[in-house]
């Protein structure tokens, strides 16, 4: 294997490995959002886990960040929270689950 090669197959794992921490992250956020957003619902117990998962679940099949913010948006806009709020915590989660995934809890 010649040094062009070994130094493409790292550059080859790097991005294997950042998709894999993103796409962790991305689904601990999304369950996080989801307990935040069930929470603000009055949901509780196994309809509150359920509304969670849904929304892991949900990003899985779409893979768009956008796509649970309007689906959270339009289950809490009833409850007089804005999709500016709701993006902010999205975006607070996700660090937050981030920092998590790269300490490995």
């Amino acid at each position: 294997m010649t040094t062009f090669d070994k130094r493409e197959q790292g550059f080859e794992n790097k991005f294997v490995h950042d998709e894999e921490i993103r796409f962790k992250a991305t689904a601990r956020r999304n369950k996080l959002l989801g307990n935040w957003a069930a929470g603000q619902l009055g949901l509780a117990g196994d309809a509150a886990r359920t509304y969670a998962s849904e929304l892991v679940t949900a990003d899985l099949a779409n893979q768009r960040d956008e796509d649970v913010l309007h689906k959270v948006s339009k289950d809490l806009a009833p409850r007089g929270i804005s999709e500016q709020q709701i993006a902010a915590r999205m975006d607070e989660f996700y660090r937050f689950a981030l920092e998590q995934v790269q300490a490995g809890v």
